[in-house]
């Protein structure tokens, strides 16, 4: 830990309709990957926080789930770990897609932030793609709907107004000693992010195929006196029909999920990799308490 003489510390809640690149952006800011991304809406499920570094500020990101109308229990889940996460911060940040927009979604967020006593903060994201004059537009628009101390424009894929914005937030932060130590980048265990990126590659990898009622569950996580790490982790699916999928002919798709998730977990832990996936059906998974803690949300009864 640093010297703490002048030191500030917060907390920044990010939320925003799903797939708005809440996770993208928390990459961004921290420097490195912390948070997994995917083509598939809702993919964040937990509250995982990035830590990030300015000078002498640190910035703890609480990255939320995308915020949506809850059907099933899963989906009150993660709402309700959306809002947890932006309880008692120092500033909410509000993601925008202005493409996209998810209209349906961004009103009742807006609603609700508008009645928040939290530093509000405005992000457009995609400047890269969108073009100026309905971008300055929806940011007037939003504005009128609740009041933003500050809005940027900014791309969480390429970092374009990415370093600005951060120096901005930086600056919001009240003085106090980190909460951290200034080498930790995320508060999520390595068991538990290692089954993060083995979910994203399976988002990835199937996501026209294989539906969102996915999970990977942590078993075992073993560092061997070499040095490197052996990892088990099971693929809960809802359906049989759907072991095949992820399966793939001969078993080529498992281990092309396996692959890519363990080349991208031994260039994250710094040592070499074993990772052994196998399938399990479990229909009611959605509704079981031990699949959620093990995945890392609240279970509600």
């Amino acid at each position: 830990m640093s010297d703490e003489t002048g030191q500030r510390c917060g907390v920044v809640a990010i939320i925003g309709a799903p797939n708005a690149g809440k996770s993208t952006l928390v990459n961004q800011l921290v420097g490195q990957k912390v948070a997994i991304t995917s083509a598939k809406a809702q993919t964040t499920r937990a509250r995982m926080l990035g830590i990030a570094l300015h000078e002498k500020v640190q910035m703890v990101l609480v990255d939320t789930p995308g915020i949506f109308s809850p059907k099933r229990k899963l989906d009150r889940a993660m709402v309700s770990a959306a809002w947890d996460g932006a309880e008692a911060a120092d500033a909410v940040l509000l993601l925008v897609d202005p493409i996209k927009q998810r209209r349906h979604e961004l009103e009742p967020l807006l609603e609700a932030l508008g009645r928040r006593p939290e530093r509000k903060i405005l992000v457009l994201n995609k400047v890269d793609k969108a073009r100026k004059e309905p971008l300055l537009a929806l940011a007037q628009e939003l504005g009128d709907k609740a009041e933003f101390t500050e809005v940027f424009f900014v791309s969480a894929l390429t970092g374009d107004g990415v370093p600005e914005m951060k120096a901005a937030i930086a600056g919001m932060m009240p003085e106090a000693p980190w909460m951290y130590p200034e080498d930790q980048v995320s508060d999520a265990s390595e068991r538990l992010l290692a089954a993060e990126i083995t979910r994203e590659q399976l988002y990835r990898q199937l996501h026209e195929e294989l539906p969102y009622d996915s999970a990977v569950r942590p078993e075992r996580y073993i560092e061997r006196k070499d040095g490197s790490v052996e990892i088990h982790q099971q693929i809960v699916i809802a359906r049989e029909s759907q072991r095949p999928i992820v399966l793939g002919k001969g078993g080529s798709r498992i281990k092309a999920i396996g692959e890519a998730a363990r080349g991208e977990l031994s260039e994250l832990l710094g040592v070499p990799v074993h990772l052994f996936l196998h399938v399990k059906v479990e229909e009611g998974w959605a509704e079981s308490r031990e699949v959620y803690e093990e995945i890392g949300l609240e279970w509600k009864g």
